[in-house]
């Protein structure tokens, strides 16, 4: 309660451009060390680089998103530092004029109102992050330190991958407000289809600036960076200890010392790795091979009108529209594909019955765990909108149990997607009983086996209608709707 933690990032998102930033090298993640690479990406003398005018649509469809101010004109520089995976001696990037500037996230439920020992029973609001800028550059090569037993070995198909830089202000209060943020954008570059978003394989990964002052101070404390944390829990564990530690050493009576650290995962510890350097260390200069990016009106305009309705407004909408809870508005909101698909069977509905909650069950507890299984996206599901609301309606008028639909008749529909749901339960004998001759005849039955619990009904053990209605579905096996077999017994019983 005597520190106040202050946390900045700094997050790389790798676009998901066939080509590399400044020339056409495959792009993509893996293959053979060394082979996406060419003489331009590795620097050969007398090459030239050439911007991807796909990095740049990138860049702007996630500033517009963040809500940032898009820059008609930025430039490149060169940030010039000596390591073994970067090829050219430099890092191409912007320093002085970046793409995108200002701009801010609000993270729902992320921070606390209130420190109590159990967290999660702790009431939380939403965190406004404020965006520094977001700027283009390229990724540097891959150093392996653990293929061969005397030598480090380099893999540059990496190297020259479009970045994004996202540059946040020093906003974040906590581990658990930096997942959160972390969450949010991986959510957002997916959305956009600019990155695939993958932590394990470097495509999202976060430098985080840590530090800790006296809380009511308003001055920042001495930040240390701690590099390349390419997790969530990683994050959480590195911010958790670097708190910590930091605040040790000021009890102590000790000074932070502005440095670089990384994480061993091991350990749940972060160490020193250098000095922190400053922007005179890298001595920047404006790269003279790239011509200023100029972004034309009608360019950002065409990127404007493309922009799909983005997650955290149709998150609301789900709520305030369609009625769902909010966990089941924020797990249909995960994937893009995921909310077209319930859109579009809500599209569908508008003359039938079927209500939202019951389509977001299906989609959340049914229909995901099927596409993860088969590998098969919603949008090439086989099954039609109209079938799939033919199959709720089955439930919810009481045609067919829920527990049947779910457990025979969905994998059936699956395997005929063309079959009509409601003739396949025909066939498969699925089809509830709701007629009253029939229903009355079993209702009379079971009660007649029963008097000693009937006059206990009647002298107000209500519960028992649980207990007649089990005896009447067992003698009808299982053909009696529900809804009208409750109804018949209830006037029965009075």
């Amino acid at each position: 309660m005597q520190y106040e933690t202050v946390i900045g990032l700094e997050i790389h998102v790798q676009l998901a451009t066939r080509s590399k930033a400044f020339c056409a090298d495959d792009a993509s993640f893996g293959g053979p060390p060394n082979t996406h690479t060419s003489a331009i990406s590795l620097a050969h003398p007398g090459t030239l680089p050439r911007l991807n005018k796909k990095a740049v649509e990138y860049a702007v469809r996630l500033g517009l998103a963040l809500g940032c101010d898009i820059a008609r004109r930025s430039t490149f520089d060169r940030k010039n530092y000596f390591y073994a995976d970067l090829p050219k001696g430099f890092q191409t990037t912007q320093q002085n004029n970046p793409i995108c500037v200002n701009g801010r996230l609000t993270v729902h439920g992320a921070r606390f109102t209130a420190h109590e020992e159990k967290p999660s029973t702790v009431n939380r609001e939403p965190c406004t992050v404020r965006l520094h800028h977001i700027h283009l550059e390229e990724d540097a090569g891959k150093s392996l330190h653990d293929q061969d037993p005397f030598d480090s070995l380099i893999d540059l198909n990496r190297a020259g991958v479009p970045l994004l830089e996202i540059v946040t202000e020093p906003d974040l209060r906590s581990a658990e407000e930096v997942a959160s943020f972390m969450t949010e954008i991986r959510r957002l570059v997916r959305w956009l289809g600019i990155s695939d978003g993958n932590m394990e394989e470097g495509s999202l990964r976060c430098d985080v600036n840590v530090s800790v002052r006296k809380t009511g101070a308003e001055k920042l404390g001495q930040r240390c960076e701690i590099k390349n944390v390419n997790s969530m829990r990683f994050a959480r564990r590195a911010i958790e200890f670097e708190v910590k530690r930091q605040i040790w050493i000021l009890e102590k009576g000790g000074k932070i010392e502005q440095e670089t650290r990384g994480f061993d995962a091991d350990s749940g510890e972060t160490y020193s790795l250098r000095e922190k350097e400053e922007a005179h260390d890298y001595r920047y200069f404006s790269e003279p091979d790239l011509p200023p990016v100029v972004i034309s009106g009608s360019f950002l305009e065409k990127i404007k009108s493309e922009m799909p309705r983005l997650p955290q407004a149709l998150e609301q909408e789900f709520q305030t529209k369609y009625g769902l809870p909010a966990q089941d508005a924020e797990q249909l909101t995960q994937e893009r594909e995921v909310a077209d698909f319930f859109l579009q069977l809500t599209t569908n509905n508008q003359q039938l019955t079927t209500n939202n909650r019951m389509i977001s069950n299906l989609i959340i507890n049914k229909l995901l765990p099927w596409s993860a299984s088969t590998g098969t996206p919603l949008s090439e599901c086989p099954v039609s909108p109209a079938a799939w609301l033919e199959f709720l309606n089955l439930i919810e008028n009481g045609q067919v149990s829920a527990s049947t639909a779910y457990q025979r008749l969905f994998p059936v529909l699956l395997e005929n997607p063309d079959r009509p749901p409601t003739l396949l339960a025909t066939e498969m004998n699925l089809l509830q009983n709701a007629d009253s001759d029939f229903l009355e005849k079993l209702a009379e039955e079971v009660l007649a086996r029963f008097p000693e619990k009937v006059a206990e009904y009647r002298k107000g053990k209500k519960g028992l209608i649980g207990f007649f209605m089990g005896e009447l579905m067992k003698a009808s096996k299982g053909k009696a709707e529900p809804k009208a077999a409750t109804r018949l017994l209830e006037e029965k019983l009075k």
